[in-house]
């Protein structure tokens, strides 16, 4: 249900900047008119998180810092960063050279008073972390009000000065462009630079999706991270993270502070959960060696999805190896069908065409009516090579004819899954290639002749 109008009204107001609450430098007297603005229950919120209030040029803000022992740092592999970074020309070397520092990351993770970003929206709690100690630092930044945000954004420009390595989850789509706009927004604080941004949740929708469906932090925690054992975390008494805007907003309007705390709690949680989703992403990218071989559909499933990625990074050898070892688990028959597909033409690119016919022998062979396109597409893959590798024309025909009769058989189907100009645009292809294979195998055998259909 949305929000009623006296809803939103609300909401409007406990971010409506204080009187005499613009950022900047404050006499005393602005600054203790400032505290005794702030809301009923900060000061309570400071004591129950065991927070530092800090101040800088542009005022006040709440800082939350707590070491964890786990996730550890992980190691960084020049191969696999070169495959989370855009390929930009003149720009990847750059960046691949500064993230290989691990020394250099800052991972960070928002709350915000809304999903939906534009001017609106304000990041009201910014937690970051970094490897220190052989364990992983957390720092919180607060807004109290929304009269400290300048200070909290000072209070990460300067953080990420001294590591200029991002690594996010959906931080490029969501985080960052909105940290962007607050920055302009100022008029005052420079966006900070950044040397690389590794977002990591487009290589794990990559490498998880075809198993998961949903590759949330928190079904990836379930899922992926935990399979080598318990976290060092629980999100048992986790909150909803829709419900967030809420609690900042009843804070503001004077609300006890326990339930924001468990805001905090959420986003240190997120934080470690993104380092060590770094960690398993940049050891499954990295050329450790050959993928171990799959003991279960999971298994397969991971193996195929890392295929995916890497062909799409153009490794077409490391996903070949990977494609295979995927095809000899235990895949499920859909998926199994789509890897001996994207196989075959791997393969193929290699000329590798003795196991490039073999695989596409075996799709002609396990046609399904749900997916006749793959059927006419092995027929025809057969007949090129038959007719420009083997050269034998007749063979070539008699492929070609019955990729003609699979495509006759999806388009009588009761439930047709091929569109009808689709359909016709392969029917006039292979009807080209058959009329083409014909006068070769004449020339060759007189006796040949295609049979009618």
């Amino acid at each position: 249900m949305s929000a009623s109008l006296d809803e939103r009204l609300a909401r409007l107001a406990a971010l409506r900047p204080k009187s005499g609450s613009a950022p900047g430098h404050r006499h005393a007297e602005e600054e203790r008119e400032n505290a005794s603005s702030l809301p009923a229950e900060a000061g309570a919120l400071a004591e129950l998180l065991g927070a530092q209030i800090e101040r800088n040029r542009y005022g006040e803000h709440l800082v939350v810092r707590q070491w964890h022992s786990s996730p550890e740092a992980c190691e960084t592999d020049a191969k696999a960063l070169n495959l989370l970074l855009p390929s930009k020309k003149g720009t990847t070397g750059a960046a691949v050279r500064a993230a290989s520092d691990p020394d250099q990351w800052l991972f960070l993770d928002t709350e915000t008073t809304g999903l939906a970003g534009g001017t609106g929206t304000y990041a009201f709690l910014v937690g970051i972390a970094w490897w220190d100690a052989g364990g992983l630092q957390v720092e919180q930044f607060f807004m109290r009000d929304h009269s400290e945000e300048h200070a909290v954004l000072l209070a990460l420009a300067e953080r990420i000065g001294q590591r200029n390595v991002l690594v996010t989850f959906n931080g490029k789509c969501f985080d960052w462009p909105l940290l962007e706009t607050r920055y302009r927004m100022t008029r005052a604080i420079r966006t900070p630079a950044l040397a690389a941004h590794l977002d990591m949740l487009h290589p794990a929708r990559q490498l998880w999706r075809l198993r998961l469906n949903s590759v949330r932090l928190t079904d990836l925690e379930r899922h992926v991270l935990s399979q080598d054992g318990p976290l060092a975390w629980s999100r048992r008494d986790d909150l909803d993270s829709s419900l967030i805007p809420q609690m900042y907003f009843d804070y503001l309007r004077g609300g006890p502070p326990h339930s924001l705390a468990s805001v905090f709690r959420h986003n240190a949680m997120d934080l470690r959960a993104l380092a060590a989703l770094a960690g398993r992403i940049l050891s499954l990218l990295g050329e450790a060696g050959a993928p171990a071989a799959p003991n279960s559909p999971e298994q397969a499933l991971d193996l195929y999805g890392l295929s995916r990625l890497l062909g799409r990074r153009g490794e077409t050898s490391r996903a070949r190896v990977a494609c295979e070892g995927a095809i000899a688990g235990e895949l499920p028959v859909g998926f199994a069908r789509m890897a001996r597909r994207e196989l075959a033409q791997m393969a193929k690119r290699q000329r590798d065409y003795s196991r490039a016919t073999e695989l596409w022998e075996q799709l002609a062979r396990s046609r399904s009516a749900k997916t006749p396109e793959v059927a006419i597409e092995a027929y025809e893959q057969l007949a090129i090579y038959y007719e420009h590798h083997a050269r034998e024309p007749k063979r070539a025909a008699e492929l070609t004819q019955a990729a003609i009769e699979e495509l006759r058989k999806a388009s009588c189907a009761q439930n047709a899954h091929l569109e009808f100009d689709r359909s016709r645009r392969i029917q006039s292809r292979l009807a080209r290639r058959l009329a083409r294979l014909a006068r070769k195998a004449q020339s060759a055998d007189a006796s040949f002749s295609i049979p009618t259909t």
